[in-house]
C-alpha cells in the first residue's frame, strides 16, 4: 500500500513536470546562460577559464537547482494535498524523500547532461572533465536533500523565495569548497579521493537526516 502510494506521487511529479514544459526548461536554459555570459564578463583567456571553469559550472547548478526548489511542496501545500498525506498510512520521510528524488530528476539531472559539454568550452582538461562528472554525480543530490529542509520551513510563507535562498546558501559552501577542491587537485594530477569520499558521506548523512528533517519541517508548517 505504501509503495503504491510512493509510486503514484512519483508519477503525478513526472506528470505535472512534463506538462509545464516551461518550467521544465527554465533550470536548464538559465545553466546555459550562466556558463555562455562568462567568458564575455571575465575574458576568454584559457587559462582563467580553465582555473575557474569548475566553480563556475558548481555555482550556476546550485542557482539552476533553487530556481525549481520552491515549488517541490508548493502545489502540495495549496490543494491540500499535503494535509492529506500527513493523515494517510505512508510515512512522511518517504513522502519528503520521493518528492526530492523528483526535484533531482527534472532539474538537476538535465544540467548534469550538459554541464560535462559546457567543460570543454570552459577549457577544462580531461582530468578535471572526469573530475567534475564525479563530483556532481555525487554531490548534487544533496542540492535537493538539503534544498527539501528549506522549502518544507518556508512552504506555508508567501513569496519565501529570497529567504529560502538565504537559508540554503550557506549550507550549500562546504559541498562548493570539496566539489571545487577534487577538480583543483586532478587539474594538478593529484589524488582526490579524499575530496570525493567527503563528498560521499555528506550525501550519506542527508540521506538519512534529510528526509526526517523534512517531514516535521513540514508538519511545523502545517500547524
Amino acid at each position: 500500500m505504501v509503495m503504491q502510494q510512493l509510486s503514484a506521487i512519483f508519477k503525478r511529479d513526472m506528470l505535472l513536470a512534463f506538462r509545464q514544459r516551461s518550467e521544465l526548461l527554465q533550470p536548464i536554459l538559465f545553466f546555459v546562460l550562466v556558463i555562455a555570459l562568462f567568458p564575455l564578463g571575465v575574458g576568454p583567456g584559457p587559462e582563467l577559464l580553465q582555473k575557474m571553469g569548475a566553480g563556475v559550472i558548481w555555482i550556476a547548478t546550485l542557482l539552476s537547482a533553487l530556481l525549481g526548489l520552491e515549488r517541490l511542496f508548493r502545489d502540495d501545500f495549496a490543494d491540500g494535498s499535503l494535509e492529506q498525506q500527513m493523515l494517510s498510512d505512508c510515512p512522511l520521510s518517504l513522502y519528503a524523500l520521493i518528492k526530492m528524488f523528483s526535484h533531482w530528476l527534472v532539474s538537476i539531472v538535465p544540467v548534469l547532461v550538459v554541464s560535462p559539454l559546457l567543460a570543454v568550452f570552459l577549457n577544462l582538461t580531461v582530468d578535471m572533465y572526469w573530475a567534475l562528472v564525479l563530483t556532481l554525480l555525487i554531490g548534487s543530490p544533496l542540492l535537493s536533500l538539503i534544498g527539501g529542509i528549506g522549502v518544507a520551513l518556508t512552504v506555508g510563507l508567501r513569496k519565501g523565495g529570497v529567504l529560502l535562498s538565504l537559508l540554503l546558501l550557506p549550507l550549500f559552501v562546504p559541498l562548493l569548497i570539496f566539489a571545487t577542491a577534487a577538480v583543483d587537485a586532478a587539474a594538478l594530477q593529484l589524488p582526490n579521493t579524499g575530496q570525493l569520499a567527503l563528498l560521499a558521506a555528506l550525501l550519506l548523512l542527508a540521506l538519512g537526516l534529510a528526509p526526517l528533517a523534512t517531514a516535521y519541517a513540514l508538519k511545523v508548517s502545517q500547524s
